[in-house]
């Protein structure tokens, strides 16, 4: 249902009595009028209805937005928390700290005995 609203902050005479309106040069909309404005309907609708749109917005639309940011975040952030969260919840002794620094220096080693073992065979052709 369209609403026919006027507004304005100015007091102009009417019929001898001020009111809030406009004045045009075919007469004056009194804005607290029904029979010129529908203001003063849709001011008691939204006051009346005032708690149920900021439940709405709060509840529906303010969710519904903090939810799809927090799932662009968690898929940014996902990899790097679990990698954080699974060396955290290790505890390593030094000896066991020893002997994994020992086993990624022997996984180098090999890495780098296969790399230059390709680079040989490149060279041949």
């Amino acid at each position: 249902m369209p609403f026919a609203v006027s507004g304005s902050t100015t007091f102009v005479e009417a019929k001898g009595k001020k009111v809030r309106g406009r004045v045009y040069p075919w007469g004056v909309i009194e804005i607290e009028n029904p029979e010129h404005s529908d203001f003063v309907k849709l001011r008691t609708m939204l006051i009346a209805h005032m708690q149920d749109l900021q439940e709405v917005t709060q509840e529906v639309h303010y969710e519904n937005y903090r939810l799809q940011k927090l799932a662009v975040e968690a898929k940014a952030g996902a990899k790097a928390e679990l990698l954080i969260d699974s060396t955290l919840s290790r505890s390593v002794d030094g000896d066991e700290m020893k002997r994994i620094l020992e086993e990624k220096e022997a996984e180098l080693r090999k890495m780098q005995e296969l790399m230059a073992k390709m680079q040989a065979e490149i060279h041949k052709n």
